[in-house]
């Protein structure tokens, strides 16, 4: 299981190649308390995976044959611009779901683009095809732990930051961000698990006691549409309690508007979706709690200025 010092360690490794991204505390959104934001969307290619990929690549040698990732888009996205910064080839396989904006940004860095037929599952077959063949290191995009370590960066900056809430909220696809969060916090705040009612591996695996399929679909599916919960998050979950809740679509949406309209913050649906709670009630503190949330990613599509 990922630690506290494997984060530490992260973070010393990929300081240099991250942004430290930025907090704010704001009323609003028709709440009556104020909410802390961290705003993941403006990392490197516009959210939180970067810290991931860099860990992973810092963490070791890279063969010859490089580097290769399935993703809904983000993580690709993430892969390829620190593959690109660091000197090294990468494939990436992302499902047709993740939409032209996400596409785009990888075509852009210049990485080996496979588009695929299906959803995350599929691409994640056949990038590890592609990694049989080649030799080329896989980095999952949320199961592994350089993965996790690096994604738990976000709540130890988060912190140094000054982090006050007792309670963070974080949307869940693989489970790669909140895996990380869990790790660093380790029961000390609150971590409530926010899915969309149609992609929520982490919700029905811990109702059946074990990760499980779940189909995926939605407006959120091409960044939190993954089949099956990591392990390592589940396991986390687990031990640390995490409370899960489910949002609409409609709710996502009303959120990811209000974000823009109230505090011009232009996210994806998956960025909005933690906040979609508070908003929609599926998650309702208690009075005099203080509450935050992550915004974790900012690729929208279409891409207003692509």
């Amino acid at each position: 299981m990922v630690d506290r010092q494997d984060i530490d360690a992260a973070a010393a490794r990929i300081a240099p190649h991250v942004v430290r991204t930025p907090v704010m505390d704001v009323a609003g959104f028709g709440l009556p308390w104020s909410v802390e934001f961290k705003l993941e969307q403006v990392q490197h290619t516009g959210s939180f995976k970067a810290r991931g990929a860099f860990n992973t690549m810092l963490g070791g040698p890279v063969p010859k044959a490089g580097l290769v990732a399935a993703s809904g888009g983000n993580h690709g996205a993430a892969v390829a611009f620190a593959a690109r910064a660091l000197g090294h080839r990468a494939a990436i396989f992302v499902p047709k779901m993740a939409g032209p904006a996400k596409i785009g940004l990888i075509e852009r860095t210049g990485a080996d683009l496979y588009v695929v037929d299906g959803e995350y599952a599929n691409a994640l077959q056949a990038a590890q095809a592609y990694e049989a063949e080649t030799g080329a290191m896989q980095i999952h995009a949320y199961d592994a732990p350089a993965t996790v370590a690096g994604q738990g960066t976000c709540l130890r900056e988060w912190e140094d930051q000054g982090l006050r809430a007792e309670t963070v909220l974080i949307a869940v696809g693989g489970g790669g961000l909140i895996a990380g969060a869990m790790a660093w916090l380790r029961g000390a705040r609150k971590v409530v698990a926010v899915e969309p009612e149609t992609s929520c591996a982490l919700n029905a695996a811990l109702g059946a006691g074990a990760p499980v399929d779940v189909e995926v679909s939605g407006i959120a599916a091409n960044a939190l549409g993954a089949r099956r919960i990591g392990q390592i998050c589940f396991d986390l979950a687990r031990t640390f309690k995490a409370e899960s809740v489910l949002v609409s679509d409609e709710a996502i949406a009303t959120a990811q508007r209000a974000l823009w309209q109230e505090r011009r913050q232009l996210v994806e649906p998956a960025g909005a979706t933690a906040l979609a709670a508070l908003m929609s009630g599926a998650y309702v503190p208690a009075p005099g709690e203080r509450v935050a949330v992550l915004v974790c990613g900012g690729n929208v599509a279409p891409d207003p200025l692509g």
